[in-house]
């Protein structure tokens, strides 16, 4: 399998990740009970589950009692096995199941707030999935589920659990109603290097018809293209959401705006690109952006740039900012957030709302610093990215409009050169994050910054540099990094004015990268 054949396959394993099996804690005076209709498939049949194609059940491999599900992928079809769950508004749940094989899937929608899953790439043994979610205020029925993945063998799952306040099944018989669900395998012609898989395209929800619960998080490819989408017309090509291509595995709406209130951001489409784009309408907007996840990108909301002015600096903002941008996660379905603050930042105050926003389903963290903010572990953003290194997705630093900079070799560099983007990023990779979360960020076109434009093939020699040690300027690592992220530019629009000659080229490079 061709290296871009396997990003395609994770990116696709991604976006199918909506599985079976919720456990639930919650507080207050009701017991814990498991409301799962016939939990360990111990009827012999799949009474109270509808299965999307090929399940059944097995009593030659389970995880206790007499009979486990197996169900097998085939064709367009990941064997998605559904059961619909009577559950009570505002109480949380926690979602079990045991599981074995790969690319297995549990998961729950309809919460009406953020949906949930979780996956196992593979296991040999049983292996325990666990996730949790808080209903909505009018939400009374959640659809949980378990999958497989294409191409993949039968997979297996036993003793599924939703537990929380409820009324348990009385009869393992019962008749639950079930959705099933089929989704469309992405064409394999695009060249897509993304991380999260497509959604189901039908589920019950009870979710209201102006929120946008977010696609469920999944594992990005092991090399990644970011791009910026403007919400503003600056000369550059306008696009919609729909409209970026494939090529781009995240997808940073520019900009949130800050309110009266310190820390608070709200996003609102600029009027005039929306005239522009057609009459370009809110709704339109959030059903791209489900478009785009179901294609295997991720969509997600930047904070900040140039003229950005959210100021993190006190537990009253932090609060507002964490609140402020989990609400937009839920009201347009975002995968998290990218910060692009170019007016100070704190470790403390930022890291905590970052916290609480990835604990609310904001999975994908990106952060766009500016080259001065990468010179030292002393530096404010530097130790906010340490800070939140368990968290944090990618580290994309802007290497442009900032003129020298030392490298970590203590010499001086210009930026425009291989050795600029080499020398500084060795910064990062010995500071402290690991290859997997530093990316090198670029212009698209000479239009895209002031100063600092490097054309694709130097951007693909640095890239190449790190990963393998060749392709180097006079400047080379002492070692390589074969787990380097990836690239982002700046933006998806001034690249699509250029013939997208930024992304067709370094996307194409990434796949050829260990």
């Amino acid at each position: 399998m061709t290296s871009h054949a396997k990003r395609a396959l994770v990116a696709l394993l991604s976006a199918l990740s909506v599985t079976v099996g919720l456990v639930l804690a919650f507080s207050g005076s009701a017991a814990a009970a498991n409301l799962v209709n016939n939990p360990g498939f111990e009827t012999g049949a799949l009474s109270g589950w509808a299965c999307s194609g090929g399940g059944s059940v097995t009593n030659s491999d389970k995880h206790t009692g007499s009979y486990a599900l197996t169900a097998a992928p085939a064709g367009s079809d990941n064997a998605r096995c559904s059961q619909t769950v009577t559950v009570n508004p505002s109480s949380k749940y926690t979602l079990t199941a045991w599981v074995k094989g790969s690319y297995v899937y549990l998961g729950a929608t309809g919460t009406g707030t953020t949906d949930v899953s979780t996956w196992t790439p593979g296991a040999t043994a049983w292996s325990q999935l666990s996730t949790s979610f808080t209903t909505g205020a009018s939400t009374r029925s959640v659809t949980i589920y378990t999958h497989g993945w294409y191409g993949q063998p039968a997979y297996l799952a036993d003793d599924i659990s939703l537990d929380g306040p409820g009324t348990p099944p009385t009869s393992t018989s019962t008749t639950v109603t079930t959705t099933s669900t089929t989704t469309t395998k992405p064409s394999t012609t695009t060249t897509t290097t993304t991380t999260t898989p497509p959604s189901s395209t039908t589920t019950t929800t009870t979710t209201p018809p102006t929120t946008t619960t977010s696609t469920p998080p999944g594992p990005l490819p092991k090399h990644v293209l970011t791009g910026y989408w403007q919400n503003f017309d600056n000369g550059a090509k306008t696009l919609t959401i729909a409209q970026v291509p494939t090529t781009y595995d995240i997808i940073a709406v520019a900009f949130a705006d800050a309110t009266a209130n310190r820390g608070e951001v709200t996003f609102t489409l600029d009027p005039a690109l929306a005239t522009k784009l057609g009459g370009y309408t809110d709704a339109q907007f959030k059903a791209d952006i489900k478009t785009a996840q179901a294609r295997g990108q991720k969509v997600i909301i930047s904070v900040g740039g140039e003229k950005g002015t959210v100021w993190v600096g006190d537990s009253a903002s932090s609060s507002a900012f964490a609140n402020s941008v989990s609400k937009l996660i839920r009201d347009y379905g975002f995968d998290g957030v990218d910060i692009d603050l170019e007016n100070g930042v704190s470790s403390q105050y930022m890291g905590a709302a970052l916290r609480t926003i990835y604990a609310n389903g904001g999975k994908v963290i990106t952060f766009a610093p500016q080259t001065i903010d990468g010179q030292s572990a002393q530096q404010p953003y530097f130790q906010l990215a340490l800070a939140v290194k368990d968290i944090l997705t990618i580290w994309n630093m802007q290497y442009y409009n900032s003129g020298t900079m030392n490298g970590c070799d203590g010499n001086v560099y210009s930026q425009g050169t291989v050795n600029f983007l080499t020398a500084l990023a060795c910064i990062q990779l010995q500071g402290g994050l690991r290859a997997d979360q530093v990316g090198l960020g670029l212009p698209a076109s000479p239009s895209g910054a002031g100063g600092g434009y490097q054309s694709p093939a130097n951007v693909n020699s640095a890239l190449n540099c790190l990963a393998k040690g060749t392709g180097c300027g006079t400047f080379k690592p002492s070692t390589t990094y074969p787990g380097i992220r990836g690239a982002m530019t700046w933006s998806i629009n001034w690249d699509a004015s250029n013939g997208y000659a930024f992304a067709n080229s370094v996307a194409a490079n990434l796949d050829t990268l260990p």
